[in-house]
């Protein structure tokens, strides 16, 4: 996935593709979300202590918080370099576009069916295999994207999968961070 991520941000800054600078931002996130889940796994299994009498168990809803906040406000920034494309189109090589895209379906198809297999009721497990249906997701419009610069040279279509990708992270964020803060709060 990390891998993926960094040829992502070289193909996308090759071909001026903002949908494939935010694809690969989010899949940092995606990188960072799995990262957390299964280091706040492994500190949550750790015993209660006298400084820290219900021990480690709310490390997992911490980092499901950090994953949502780290969502919103790249969706943000996002946002904003996505309009501005929209107002000032900038050249954008279609080919490499649609050819990334392709290969982002396939890798996120294997990283989610991986995931699946892992116990979900884990909130933080289940931020993350959202996080990689959400890329999933992302890198199907961008390769739609990809496919109308390539056949049209619309290039205005690169920043519109940037904002379905903005979209898809911002639901997601918002969901995470709600679910985690509930937990938080002990809500009924």
């Amino acid at each position: 996935l990390t891998v993926f991520m960094l040829c992502e941000v070289a193909v996308g800054w090759l071909a001026g593709s903002l949908a494939l600078m935010s694809d690969a931002l989010h899949m940092l996130t995606d990188a960072a979300a799995i990262a957390l889940a299964i280091a706040s796994m492994v500190l949550s299994a750790r015993p209660a202590g006298q400084r820290l009498t219900f021990g480690w168990k709310r490390v997992e809803i911490l980092s499901a918080q950090v994953n949502a906040i780290t969502l919103l406000v790249l969706s943000g920034w996002l946002a904003v370099e996505a309009v501005e494309r929209l107002v000032w189109p900038q050249h954008t090589e279609g080919g490499w576009v649609l050819g990334t895209a392709v290969v982002g379906i396939a890798v996120n198809a294997v990283v989610a069916w991986m995931i699946s297999r892992a116990n979900r009721r884990s909130l933080n497990v289940e931020g993350a295999f959202q996080h990689v249906l959400n890329d999933m997701f992302a890198f199907i419009a961008t390769a739609i994207a990809g496919t109308v610069i390539l056949f049209t040279g619309y290039t205005r279509a690169d920043a519109l999968a940037s904002l379905i990708v903005v979209l898809l992270m911002v639901k997601s964020g918002a969901v995470l961070l709600w679910r985690s803060t509930r937990v938080v709060l002990e809500a009924a």
